[in-house]
């Protein structure tokens, strides 16, 4: 999900840290430190990290650099394996049928729970080597004049997972610019206590 098509769901954080001036000349040294891994080639379900905006398979800044004059251009990379729960189900039951046939052929009619647990691991694995991992892009874009970040997703997963991939990597904490927050950012604290008394406005007629 991206800025870059005709309309976009974002996310609106405020810094809240002081941004150390050194932070700016090794801004692509922390995107390679915290980079997308990919893991086509492995059984793990799932990897997240940071890639170029515009290019996701470009994970060393080789394309084209973060910095765009007053902003700081980056993605967020998900890939996660999806299998299907129907196949697992399928799998495992042959699986276990077999087991079970094996067991009988040795006069035996009891399969161990540890068994059982070890016969769906080894689907699995079996089954996330038929699978390909299917790619998420989540573009992020740093404001730097205003101290503001936009991240492009509105999920609360993946906005944790932002949040905390952020923090990882610059050592800045964001938050969130909801109604709430940038209400209380024009107010004195004299008046704060005002904001918390207002009541909800409903936007739908109430059910008869």
């Amino acid at each position: 999900m991206g800025f870059s098509g005709g309309t976009s769901s974002f996310t609106r954080f405020r810094i809240l840290d002081s941004v150390p001036q050194e932070l700016w000349s090794q801004l692509a040294d922390r995107l390679r430190k915290f980079a997308f891994r990919d893991i086509d080639d492995t059984p793990e379900m799932s990897s997240c990290g940071w890639v170029n905006f515009d290019n996701m398979l470009d994970v060393g800044w080789k394309d084209s650099p973060p910095q765009k004059a007053d902003y700081v251009l980056f993605s967020l990379r998900l890939d996660r394996r999806r299998i299907p729960a129907g196949v697992v189900k399928k799998h495992l039951a042959v699986a276990l049928g077999e087991e079970k046939e094996r067991l009988r052929l040795q006069n035996k009619n009891f399969l161990s729970r540890e068994r059982g647990k070890e016969i769906r691991e080894q689907v699995l694995m079996r089954l996330r080597g038929r699978f390909l991992p299917v790619p998420g892009e989540f573009n992020v874009v740093w404001l730097t004049k205003k101290n503001e970040v936009w991240f492009a997703s509105t999920q609360g997963s993946m906005v944790d997972l932002f949040l905390e991939e952020f923090l990882k990597t610059f050592e800045l904490h964001l938050e969130q610019l909801t109604p709430y927050n940038l209400a209380a950012a024009l107010l004195s604290e004299t008046s704060l206590p005002l904001l918390d008394r207002l009541d909800d406005t409903r936007f739908v007629p109430a059910q008869l």
